[in-house]
């Protein structure tokens, strides 16, 4: 048995562990409460664990026009579009050859160039999208990863849209009418008609009343023709450049300036045919209506004129027309109310006691009378048929 001494003295100690062992968990409850107070892990390491979670890379979801994509609309705008918001300090793409434009956001997510003007037919474009540290990022801090680049190539203008703006200006014997709904651009949109010229819009010709019928076969819509090449001539000579009958970039930034300011043809649309039937005559059809129809010499059978059709491209009141004849000896005649439409070849007033069958060397002859009433019609461009007798 324990003496009281004994177990009092076991009491004390067992009461003295107990006393340390609860100081000692009132201290570890103190130091975990104390440690969350100053964010450090609990001294367990039982404690919230921090997290942060990465930004997600920015990418590029399409570009347009496509990348590799031919007979592009060199009007229409350059699109980017992204995965995610862009930051307001993000740099741009790029795009060669230099064009005037300027880049603009549309969305949050998508850019678009859009260029002053238009580029160059037949173009190559590159679009330079920047990755890397210093490329494009988005508003979360999202970098692009690596340089993204598309390439292609723009178109020509288009023929169809040459056909209409020259029948809207008066230069063709047709008319054209835009199809319902179809969007064609206003006069004084710089840009739609740009953009029509690559694109043009739908509709319809129609041709006017009054030609022969043989007209219709000198012209095809959207495609290079012999009415289409004497409109042209027609267009130059008006405005003063170099008629040679092909639609070049300075042809067409003229045509939108005429549209612009609606400056029509003035003199009209003429046609005119030499028949080699008997007796020979020339018939001249302006602006749908029979204005002249006389007898005419041709060609002689030492020199023929031509058979077929061509434009005007050279005129003159008054000149001395010089050649050689077919026996060799050469000529200087005064000639008046002259038309060229072949080398060579030309209605015009020359003396003849009659007329009606062939006494040329290859020119279209008319009675005074006739080529002075002919000559206004006969302007720059203006067909002229030459026909074998029937």
């Amino acid at each position: 048995m324990l003496s009281v001494g004994r177990l009092r003295g076991r009491v004390l100690v067992l009461a003295t562990v107990i006393v340390a062992l609860l100081a000692g968990g009132t201290w570890f409850a103190l130091s975990h409460a104390q440690a969350k107070q100053d964010g450090h892990p609990a001294a367990s390491g039982h404690g919230k664990r921090a997290s942060q979670t990465s930004a997600q890379p920015l990418q590029v979801l399409s570009v347009t026009p496509a990348s590799h994509a031919s007979d592009v609309n060199g009007a229409a705008p350059v699109q980017v579009r992204f995965s995610a918001p862009l930051a307001a300090d993000s740099p741009l793409p790029k795009v060669s050859p230099h064009t005037p434009g300027s880049w603009q956001r549309t969305s949050a997510t998508t850019v678009e160039f859009m260029p002053d003007k238009a580029f160059s037919q037949h173009a190559h474009v590159t679009v330079r999208i920047p990755g890397g540290a210093a490329g494009m990022k988005s508003a979360g801090g999202g970098l692009l990863a690596t340089r993204v680049v598309a390439r292609f190539r723009v178109g020509a203008w288009s023929s169809t849209r040459l056909d209409q703006l020259l029948a809207q200006l008066g230069y063709l014997p047709l008319t054209w009418t835009p199809a319902p709904g179809a969007a064609n651009p206003a006069a004084t949109d710089a840009s739609g008609q740009r953009s029509a010229a690559f694109s043009p819009p739908a509709g319809t010709f129609t041709w006017n009343h009054g030609y022969p019928r043989e007209l219709r076969s000198f012209w095809r819509k959207g495609h290079p023709s012999l009415v289409l090449q004497g409109a042209i001539m027609a267009f130059e000579s008006d405005h003063l450049m170099t008629m040679d009958g092909i639609a070049g970039p300075a042809v067409w930034h003229a045509l939108f300036k005429a549209v612009a300011a609606g400056q029509q043809n003035a003199h009209g649309y003429t046609y005119a045919r030499a028949s080699e039937d008997s007796p020979e005559t020339l018939t001249v059809w302006h602006d749908g209506h029979v204005v002249l129809r006389t007898l005419a010499n041709t060609g002689i059978p030492a020199a023929p004129t031509t058979v077929g059709t061509a434009p005007v491209y050279l005129r003159y009141r008054f000149q001395i027309m010089k050649g050689t004849n077919p026996d060799g000896t050469k000529y200087a005649d005064p000639v008046s109310y002259v038309s060229y439409f072949r080398a060579g070849e030309a209605v015009h007033y020359f003396p003849r006691g009659s007329y009606g069958f062939p006494q040329s060397l290859g020119c279209v002859e008319l009675p005074i009378g006739a080529a002075e009433k002919a000559w206004p019609y006969l302007t720059y461009g203006s067909l002229v048929t030459v026909a074998p007798p029937a």
